[in-house]
């Protein structure tokens, strides 16, 4: 099948499908719900297979590109799940010691798409840190639905504490100039906002469509933040009026943008949810951000 954008599914069906990723409702239940949104002659599971994502198709840095270095590695987590994996990537000739940027998944772990980011955020000469939450479990499964179902027996506290833990320690790295930043997608959105209510010292927080954290824990904030909403996100948008007061009240350095007529997951280039027009700006300015409060 040739590869769609959103504007080839009908919005209920994108609906559901966004319902269906973040676990509201089953693959049966949205298999049942779907066919009289499919486009016609498409079944059911035929949808949802063109809706999933296409790592391959997608991937715009080998991990084998000579340009990178590229390696797997743990931290301890004495407060979270005892220890933490992640996916490190940092260009191969560095001049000097660089910045670092935490690169927090979806809810569905460290998959193919997120080492991808983390290997393009080393080209952008910065070194780049992808934990995996579903590490205490086993790690990313290889399959979509099965990380999906492995994310829900998460401890939340101690996954919280496993990414504060990969936070600080890579602000000991030796190649690292000290100041560390975040990325996060969805679920790794939200954990960009948390960091930054629990870390003073968070050199910048660039959170992609994430929860919001209550007014009294944005009141704690003290990174500058660059925060991305995708227009058509019902769901995720409905908590910006109350997180956007809390941030001008607690009188954080913040930008935000909400892109119009995108979907949620618009930065994803796997599924048709991607926008290339408005993926292109955000990590623009995202990588502008990361310049301007990670560097000298």
């Amino acid at each position: 099948m040739a590869r769609k954008t959103a504007n080839d599914f009908h919005p209920e069906a994108l609906k559901l499908f966004d319902k269906y990723v973040h676990g509201d409702i089953s693959r049966r239940d949205f298999l049942a719900s779907v066919p009289k949104y499919a486009l016609l002659g498409l079944s059911a599971e035929a949808l949802l297979e063109a809706l999933n994502p296409r790592f391959a198709h997608a991937e715009q840095v080998p991990g084998n590109d000579p340009r990178i270095v590229t390696r797997f590695v743990e931290y301890p987590s004495p407060l979270g799940n005892g220890k933490i994996r992640g996916y490190l990537a940092q260009p191969a000739k560095a001049e000097g010691k660089l910045p670092v940027v935490l690169v927090i998944h979806e809810n569905r772990g460290l998959n193919p798409h997120i080492e991808d980011i983390t290997r393009r955020l080393a080209l952008d000469n910065f070194i780049a840190f992808a934990p995996d939450a579903l590490f205490t479990l086993g790690g990313y499964p290889g399959d979509e639905d099965k990380a999906r179902e492995l994310f829900k027996n998460l401890d939340k506290a101690k996954t919280q504490a496993d990414f504060l833990a990969a936070a600080q320690e890579l602000k000991k790295l030796p190649e690292g100039n000290g100041k560390v930043g975040a990325v996060g997608f969805c679920y790794g959105g939200g954990i960009v906002n948390y960091l930054a209510t629990q870390l003073p010292d968070l050199a910048a927080g660039v959170p992609f469509y994430g929860a919001q954290p209550s007014a009294e824990d944005t009141a704690k904030i003290k990174a500058p933040l660059l925060l991305h909403y995708a227009g058509t996100d019902d769901r995720i948008n409905a908590g910006w009026p109350a997180y956007e007061a809390a941030l001008k009240k607690a009188g954080v350095n913040y930008e935000a943008f909400i892109y119009p007529g995108v979907q949620h997951g618009f930065n994803n280039d796997t599924t048709p949810r991607y926008d290339a027009a408005a993926a292109k700006l955000a990590w623009n300015r995202t990588i502008t951000f990361f310049n301007k409060h990670l560097r000298g």
